[in-house]
């Protein structure tokens, strides 16, 4: 029978070969076994995969500052309106990206780890997490331009110099599926000099280089964060770009479909009652 660590196994085997991935699994299982000590609470097994949801749910989605009034922040506002008003009919919130961010409705965002705070902190989210299922957004094919990971790579540091894709601009990237009629390639004056980077839906949100794997650790700590702040579902944003092969669709490739199945597992080994949603 098999467990979410040799699934992982598998899945990283797959995708970075066995010698990454044999490099990959001890860090990972450290970080599960932290995860587990900090928060016991979330790591029993829980309800059934056909048990995290039935026919009486309903969920609400929204944007965190849908609520406002003087003197409070948007999501202490929307959690009391719907505690208040909504509690008998809602069994969960979807809040769309809640994170600081620069441009897209919120899904160009700064900081994986902080709550935007014109919106409150991570308080107001565990308080409403208290009372309904919360669904967060994990937009991780791409990052703002402003964030600190982009910055760290113009600046030519570790390990940000690897966490994007550059592209020499005279290849041919005509098979690669297009979501928005915007150019795939953005000119970026970097330490050492120009580099096109690769950016699916506008020059504001740059890919992030899954091929790396210490930026799937990277992601995989964002993953845990967002279950400890009290995420019962993560909907994966724009997912189905996630893996880059010059040559394809770049869409829907198997390694994409493998680091889905490689969180799936890390999170069966943590809290296995978080549902991940795919925007496929």
């Amino acid at each position: 029978m098999s467990t979410p660590l040799s699934r992982l196994q598998e899945d990283l085997t797959f995708v970075y070969g066995p010698e990454s991935a044999a490099t990959l699994l001890p860090q990972i299982e450290a970080r599960l076994v932290a995860f587990r000590h900090r928060n016991p609470s979330l790591t029993a097994t829980g309800a059934s995969h056909r048990e995290r949801f039935n026919q009486r749910d309903a969920l609400l989605i929204t944007y965190g500052d849908q609520v406002q009034e003087p003197g409070k922040p948007p999501l202490q506002s929307l959690g009391e309106l719907l505690i208040e008003q909504m509690g008998v009919a809602l069994t969960g919130v979807h809040i769309l990206p809640f994170y600081p961010w620069t441009s897209d409705d919120g899904f160009s965002i700064t900081d994986y780890t902080a709550v935007d705070p014109n919106m409150g902190g991570w308080a107001d989210v565990i308080r409403l997490s208290k009372s309904f299922k919360i669904m967060f957004d994990a937009v991780i094919n791409h990052i703002s331009a402003s964030s600190g990971w982009f910055q760290g790579f113009l600046a030519d540091q570790a390990p940000y110099k690897d966490y994007f894709i550059t592209v020499d601009p005279s290849a041919d990237l005509s098979q690669v599926v297009r979501p928005r009629a915007l150019p795939l390639l953005t000119k970026v004056e970097t330490a050492h000099g120009p580099e096109h980077v690769w950016t699916t839906f506008s020059p504001d949100q740059i890919d992030l280089n899954f091929a790396n794997p210490d930026l799937f650790l990277e992601i995989l700590d964002v993953l845990l964060l967002y279950v400890e702040q009290g995420a019962s579902l993560i909907r994966l944003d724009a997912i189905a770009f996630m893996w880059k092969e010059i040559g394809t669709s770049c869409l829907h490739l198997p390694q994409t479909h493998r680091l889905i199945q490689a969180m799936r597992a890390a999170l069966d080994a943590a809290s296995p009652q978080v549902l991940l949603i795919t925007e496929t």
